[in-house]
């Protein structure tokens, strides 16, 4: 078996310890015995003989070790007395065969049920009835006494960062962020769950929160400078467990395997007992991926690998597959990091008097399998002789009749226009006369130094999120989609009344107005030379204009799609127009001929032919779509109804691989990572996409794997089809949502940066502008905001051409 549970030692005890907490850290870990005594084993040595200390009167209901390796101190805690023991003094006085004494910090506090130790072990916060009282280590002295829950007191823990912060959770399911100093409350919690909460844990490196409940539900919060929780995101072991075996069984299937059958399995609850970091030590020496964001749960059936990015499960160790184990079900957690990158876990039994000492081994946790293998934007080899990517479009040659009468009707100049001979004229009274002292425009010659300067111009790869409000422009109908075009100078704008409108970037002076569609616009999309541009509409149609007609040069519709068109673009540098309809993808060639007879003005001499048409695995309908246009690629991206992922290869017209669920529901918005041509990024940066679906937030998704990196929920996202969109330097995401704001987030984190507020409805589409750090976001009442960097300059709106960065810069 890959994963590996063993089990170090197994101790049989006078009572049932189920409930209890248990102390355990790199070199000991400790048990009561006869209610009133505490024994103290080697975690090194299974032969040397425990520790015994006595001093109590009352059953010992709390065990906990210090944080620190040196000394090595131990907290016990009864109803009549908390007392703090030196390990190694402790057992120096034994061995001299004197009694080994502890110093009573506490006395008559009640039933403690949990203790903790600060990070410099100077403080102990002891848990009894509703209040968390701080105790000092040293000597008995009540620092603090914090009361204010309505429910009994599950667990008190010391904030890493600072130690005047504790976070308590209670019965009555709320957690509060105390002030040590002044005893008041920071922040307290609205009621999480229908269950107690029992446990909390702090990520240091995040600055996070997570705290679960007897149910299985986790909760992430961020814990800000301010004091303030935001909730990060929000887990369900039972759910998460089934979407693991899910994908499991999918991973089994793909490789041919059988997995053991379900028939058996007995459904339990899964409370969240303990929680510790799950890091190994080879990712800190830089030998794999480094997963910071894992953490593991002990519940009452097994031990549950969770990675906090994604919020899904890496793995899961039950204790029904290891049946050389002592213990079926759990009662209680202790986890300690152990030697050689390994976990020490103290594990009471929940209905029998047994404790065992297990042990994990971290790089037997491995990653979760992919659903498939892994693909690159970039192809590794040339297309193939038969793919439908060498089909070309035949340009037929116009034909003009033959002019009778050998050289009749010839021009006799060369010239449309025949300058006149002058005879009609008045005569010349002077001669030609040079102009001297001729000055030069200064403002054409700064315009041209402006050219020449934005043109070398990169997109800024350190630089700060836009999030300063800049421009305002209502435009009366809701934005359905936007586009930038590649030099930034642009913007594309559809609108639910059907209306296509051309902006400059920066948003001044009226836009030009290209109607031609008949139900709002669905999709978007510029060529790489900014000429032309397509929309597609929900009517059926797929139009293709230019810059210099107000009527399209191309119009796909008559009938030719059965359903509406869900996405479409250019593709493979603007040889395609790839669209998605109904279960179907298809590619078409077009040619664009834009003169026109006066006489047959609405003779179309504008040519499209269909290269190809792929369907989708079980024709699945197609709810969004996603290629790259800059470059050559074989990789085009659609998402299904049935709320799969689908990778086609292009250069075979086929299905490659396939995510199912890859979301709880269909996902309706999928970006790629394709940067812009004023930025660089590391290559395998291009192999992140982006996907959003309605109730289930954002997830970003590595191309090489087919995995969930990342996942991103602080936005509100419940009915609309609200966009999302990845900056240039490939830094930043952005997203819509219903709270009348926008959300920028670090790709890094699942945390927002910047929560864009005073929208005035609902905020529908976001878009990068592609050369300078700006932000387009367009809501639901119609109106067109514009966001800026504080640090970033703003591109002028009479740049030339974009001159693409050869720099390697790493995101």
């Amino acid at each position: 078996m890959a994963k590996m549970l063993t089990e170090k030692l197994s101790l049989t005890c006078d009572r049932l310890l189920s409930h209890r907490q248990l102390a355990c850290c790199y070199s000991y870990f400790s048990i009561p015995r006869h209610g009133k005594e505490v024994l103290v084993y080697s975690t090194k040595d299974g032969q040397q003989k425990p520790l015994v200390l006595t001093g109590h009167h009352g059953d010992i209901s709390a065990l906990t070790f210090g944080k620190r390796s040196s000394p090595v101190i131990l907290c016990s805690a009864s109803a009549d007395y908390v007392i703090v023991w030196d390990i190694e003094l402790c057992q120096k006085r034994t061995q001299e065969g004197k009694v080994a004494a502890g110093t009573v910090i506490g006395t008559l506090l009640g039933e403690v049920v949990h203790l903790s130790f600060c990070f410099s072990d100077a403080r102990v916060a002891a848990c009894t009835g509703a209040t968390a009282c701080i105790l000092s280590s040293k000597r008995p002295e009540t620092i603090r006494t914090l009361t204010g829950h309505l429910g009994p007191v599950t667990s008190a823990e010391f904030c890493p960062w600072n130690n005047d912060i504790l976070v308590t959770t209670s019965e009555d399911r709320t957690f509060r962020v105390w002030d040590l100093k002044t005893e008041a409350v920071f922040f307290q919690s609205f009621v999480l769950s229908a269950s107690p909460l029992l446990t909390t844990y702090f990520l240091e490196e995040d600055r996070h929160l997570i705290t679960g409940s007897t149910d299985g539900q986790v909760w992430c919060f961020s814990l800000s400078d301010d004091h303030k929780c935001h909730l990060v995101t929000k887990m369900d072991l039972e759910k998460m467990e089934k979407r693991h075996q899910m994908h499991q069984e999918t991973v089994s299937h793909q490789a041919g395997c059988v997995l053991k059958s379900s028939a058996d399995k007995v459904e339990t609850s899964k409370p969240v007992l303990k929680m510790a970091l799950c890091r190994p030590l080879s990712d800190i020496n830089g030998d794999q991926e480094n997963d910071n964001s894992w953490f593991c749960i002990g519940s009452s059936d097994g031990l549950y690998v969770v990675d906090l990015a994604t919020s899904e499960l890496v793995t899961v160790l039950y204790f029904k597959d290891y049946p050389k184990l002592s213990i079926t079900m759990a009662g209680s957690w202790t986890i300690s990091p152990g030697c050689d990158n390994s976990m020490l876990m103290l594990v009471s039994s929940l209905f029998t008097p047994c404790v065992v000492m297990l042990e994990v081994h971290l790089c037997d946790l491995g990653r979760p399998l992919a659903c498939g293998k892994g693909f690159s934007v970039f192809p590794s080899s040339p297309p193939l002789p038969n793919s439908p990517l060498n089909t070309e479009l035949k340009k037929k040659e116009p034909s003009h009749p033959k002019k009778k009468g050998g050289v009749k009707d010839q021009p006799l100049v060369f010239h449309c226009n025949v300058k006149s001979s002058g005879y009609t004229s008045a005569p010349r009274r002077i001669m030609f006369s040079p102009k001297t002292n001729v000055q030069k425009n200064s403002s054409s010659r700064k315009k041209a130094d402006g050219n020449t300067g934005s043109l070398l111009k990169d997109y800024p790869a350190d630089g700060v999120a836009p999030a300063i409000p800049c421009a305002d422009v209502s435009v009366k109908k809701h934005v359905s989609c936007l586009q930038y075009s590649g030099d930034g100078k642009q913007i594309l704008c559809g609108l639910g009344d059907s209306t296509l409108l051309l902006y400059k970037s920066c948003l001044t002076g009226a836009p030009a107005v290209y109607i031609g569609h008949d139900k709002p616009i669905s999709s978007l999309s510029w060529s790489l030379s900014r000429q032309w541009w397509l929309s597609a509409s929900e009517d059926l149609s797929l139009q293709i204009w230019t810059h210099c007609n107000s009527e399209p040069a191309i119009i796909m519709g008559d009938k030719m799609f059965s359903k509406p068109i869900r996405g479409a673009q250019f593709y493979y540098l603007d040889k395609f127009v790839l669209l998605a309809s109904g279960p179907s993808l298809y590619l078409y060639l077009y040619n664009l001929d834009i003169t026109r007879d006066d006489i047959k003005r609405y003779h179309q001499r504008s040519v499209s032919k269909l290269a190809g048409c792929f369907t989708t695995t079980s024709a699945t309908d197609i709810t969004a779509l996603s290629a790259i246009n800059d470059f050559f690629s074989h990789i085009v991206l659609v998402c299904g109804s049935d709320r799969s992922i689908q990778v086609f290869d292009m250069n075979k017209g086929t299905v490659a691989s396939e995510v199912p669920d890859a979301h709880s529901r269909a996902i309706h918005c999928i970006t790629q990572n394709k940067g812009s041509a004023f930025s660089s990024q590391a290559p395998d940066s291009y192999n992140l996409f982006l996907t959003s679906a309605v109730t289930d937030g954002m997830k970003i998704w590595d191309l090489r794997t087919l995995r969930c990196v990342r996942r991103y929920e602080n936005h509100v996202n419940r009915c609309q089809p609200c966009s999302s969109a990845i900056s240039p330097c490939g830094r930043f995401i952005a997203t819509g949502s219903e709270d009348n704001c926008a959300y920028v987030y670090d790709i890094r984190s699942s945390n927002y940066l910047h929560r864009l507020q005073k929208h005035s409805d609902t905020v529908l589409n976001v878009a990068f502008n592609p050369a300078t750090p700006q932000l387009l976001t367009g809501t639901l009442d119609g109106k067109l905001r514009l966001f800026k960097s504080s640090s970033g300059s703003s591109l002028s709106c009479d740049t030339s051409a974009a001159v693409h960065s050869v720099l390697n810069k790493t995101v």
